[in-house]
């Protein structure tokens, strides 16, 4: 397509940097209540190693947006953002295929008509070209996972040293109300620290050794040539530290020195020990289990963990390239950095996993924009909702040791009553958002006058 603007417009009341799906959203979301607008994308001048196309919004992974059921925490974060008026999720519904019950779109369609839309209106300047430095005045930072490394090094100046990381070496995350606790027991080592800093699934030696045998056996994620080359000399797969010997685990992340198991009252051959993930303890991360393991095969070999063998992952490990900033130490709950809030950051470089939370953030960061530019207060969604929970976890400053994180149900606050069952809980969890989320949309001016029938 031909660029229409091949300079920075000097009308433009902010400018968008990226223009993946949190940028075209943003972009979008200012257009539409007539903001003028400056979207800054590198590509086809220059292209990332995981794009195609010079399109707008371009699917670089799967094409689809997973579930559309209104339990699951994906469904509700897409009647979310439809509640707030989501125009690329809206040109994914235009551009749907067949999928069951997920939400799936033709690739090209799809980046093709949001392209369309973005190009097409008065208020977007698109701008063909790099950025190399943060632009002055009001200005969202949407790179995306492969910012370049000029950029990066740009930004690192607003965000420190310190809070921009250029790899993902993520462990997996169970659901709290999964783990049998008949098995895992609560109690950190020698009893230094707080007393429910931990939880510890002990493990005899034959349960270690089969569980070494299945790990060392297991298939792995075949990495790109972009990505490999800082990984492994930064972080350690649990799988590798496993074949440098039989013993290595259980002398190293899985030590169980200062450990008694209160079933036996003696200490276990080996713990794997679970880390609170979030203030309300609802998730919790497998400590030292960075992992390149496909995901069957994580759900597979990780769920032969005493205490895990019915747990629900809500997230899996990986290790990949992905530049991201330290959300929780930089951001505030309107997507604003703290110590510069005239910039905003969105989508997968917030630490954001998964298109939808892409979108999410790059409106969410739109619309308080917005918000200052005319005097309004904030968008601050309920935590009990998909959209609020994920936006609390990441700007949360008790949140430590932070990795990217996906939309899941294992970070909101538990229901004032206990629900067994799964589906019965999830439809909680979704009956308590839709309500705390229409409630605080309704309320905002923003958002006061719309048609809500």
């Amino acid at each position: 397509m031909q660029n229409r603007i091949s300079h920075l417009s000097t009308s433009a009341a902010v400018t968008v940097l990226g223009g993946g799906l949190a940028g075209t959203e943003a972009a979008l979301q200012f257009a539409m209540r007539d903001v003028p607008v400056t979207l800054l994308e590198m590509r086809p001048e220059r292209s990332g190693p995981a794009h195609h196309t010079g399109l707008l919004a371009e699917l670089v992974c799967s094409n689809s947006l997973k579930s559309d059921d209104p339990s699951t925490a994906t469904g509700r974060l897409k009647c979310e953002l439809e509640l707030l008026g989501s125009f690329v999720l809206a040109c994914a519904r235009e551009c749907a295929v067949p999928a069951g019950g997920a939400l799936a779109v033709d690739r090209e369609r799809f980046a093709g008509l949001v392209t369309q839309r973005i190009e097409s209106h008065p208020l977007i300047d698109v701008v063909r070209r790099e950025a190399t430095v943060v632009p002055d005045g009001r200005c969202i930072v949407a790179t995306g996972p492969l910012t370049s490394d000029a950029f990066a090094h740009a930004l690192s100046r607003f965000t420190g040293p310190g809070r921009l990381a250029f790899y993902d070496a993520a462990a997996p995350i169970v659901d709290a109300q999964t783990i049998d606790r008949s098995v895992a027991f609560v109690q950190t080592r020698y009893d230094k620290g707080g007393s429910a800093d931990y939880l510890n699934c002990p493990m005899d030696r034959d349960e270690y050794e089969r569980f070494i045998d299945e790990l060392l056996a297991a298939e792995r994620v075949t990495m790109k040539e972009f990505e490999s080359s800082e990984l492994f000399s930064a972080c350690r797969p649990v799988e590798e530290i496993a074949r440098s010997g039989r013993d290595a685990l259980r002398f190293g992340p899985l030590k169980p020195v200062g450990l008694t198991d209160p079933r036996t009252g003696q200490r276990p051959w080996a713990v794997v020990q679970l880390r609170a993930e979030n203030r309300d303890r609802t998730a919790y991360n497998l400590v030292g289990f960075q992992t390149n393991l496909t995901f069957s095969e994580q759900r597979r070999v990780f769920s032969l963990i005493p205490g895990l063998d019915s747990s629900e992952f809500v997230r899996f490990g990986v290790m990949h390239r992905n530049t991201f900033i330290d959300e929780p130490c930089l951001l505030d709950s309107t997507l604003a950095l703290r110590d510069e809030p005239r910039i905003r950051m969105a989508g997968q470089i917030t630490g954001t996993e998964g298109y939808l939370e892409a979108v999410a953030g790059g409106l969410l960061a739109a619309v308080n924009t917005v918000c200052d530019l005319r005097g309004l207060p904030h968008l601050v969604m309920p935590k009990t909702t998909a959209f609020g929970a994920l936006v609390s976890y990441a700007t949360d400053p008790a949140t430590t040791d932070y990795q990217p994180m996906h939309v899941n149900w294992g970070l909101v606050p538990p229901l004032s009553t206990k629900v067994r069952g799964k589906h019965d809980r999830y439809a909680a969890y979704a009956s308590r958002a839709d309500a705390d989320a229409r409630r605080t949309v309704y309320a905002h001016p923003l958002y006061r006058s719309a048609n809500h029938d």
